[in-house]
């Protein structure tokens, strides 16, 4: 299976440190050699790197890990493929326009016999499960809100009715993000941890590598990371249950309808984890 990793900050934030080890996980210390890729989010647009190289061998991903771009809501992903051949086109995140938004997606799973019609604006370009999930999931969005984005706890409970119906097919865990939250669906492994105040000192599974967040953040920052193992020790991660959907926004997971939820975005300076 895939590998995934996501977060969620109150300010803009480099995912350098976990982006480190988590690379490694893509032909050092896992099996995922397939291509790798991380989706960034502004304000106005999504920056997308894609790479069909392990990420463990790859010059971008090295590049990621010491000068990350930053950003509230970043996913990223590495492919050991099941549906599609090692190519640009197969390698995860993906992303689409909707509502006058770019959403990008990252699948971890595999779906079988997943094959529904996509004849609305919403097209496969590669050969994967997961591209084809992710447009569908789309244009029911599309076909259920046609006008214009509905509220979080509309867009929630239909992005839960829809994950349940791709599950069926298989595996379907993913992440999932238009730039001011991230939903994370889990269907059998998915863990997130929440760093605020206090800080802990953190070390990396998959390198020798160590950092003590207290000395390079504020007392408000926080952020939120999602990743399909835990990244490191000296943290309290938290396992999804399978089935079951969060939405992280403003560094924390929120109950729907939540103050969280709506509330403008935290404005400040940028913060590294």
């Amino acid at each position: 299976m895939c590998q995934l990793l996501g977060m969620n900050s109150s300010k803009p934030a480099a995912l350098g440190f976990s982006f480190a080890g988590f690379a490694q996980r893509g032909g050092r210390t896992g099996e995922h050699k397939d291509g790798w890729g991380i989706a960034y989010h502004d304000p106005d647009r999504c920056h997308l790197i894609t790479d069909q190289l392990a990420s463990s061998d790859s010059p971008l991903a090295r590049q990621v890990s010491q000068a990350p771009q930053r950003s509230r809501n970043v996913l990223a992903h590495i492919r050991k493929a099941t549906q599609g051949l090692p190519s640009p086109d197969n390698s995860h995140p993906f992303t689409r326009l909707l509502w006058g938004r770019t959403w990008s997606f990252a699948h971890n799973g595999n779906l079988e016999a997943f094959h529904p019609l996509l004849d609305g604006a919403f097209r496969s370009i590669g050969q994967t499960d997961s591209e084809r999930a992710f447009c569908f999931l789309l244009t029911r969005l599309q076909a259920r809100f046609p006008a214009r984005a509905p509220g979080r706890a509309d867009l929630f409970a239909a992005i839960a009715d829809i994950a349940a119906s791709v599950a069926r097919y298989g595996s379907f865990n993913f992440l999932l993000s238009d730039g001011e939250v991230l939903f994370a669906h889990c269907s059998t492994h998915l863990h997130y941890v929440v760093r605020e105040y206090p800080f802990r000192r953190a070390h990396l599974i998959d390198c020798n590598v160590a950092i003590n967040f207290g000395q390079h953040n504020h007392l408000d920052d926080r952020m939120s990371v999602i990743a399909t193992t835990p990244l490191t020790t000296g943290e309290a991660w938290h396992a999804f249950a399978p089935g079951e959907l969060k939405m992280f926004a403003h560094g924390a997971p929120c109950a729907v309808g939540d103050a969280a939820a709506t509330a403008p975005a935290c404005m400040g300076l940028a913060i590294s984890y």
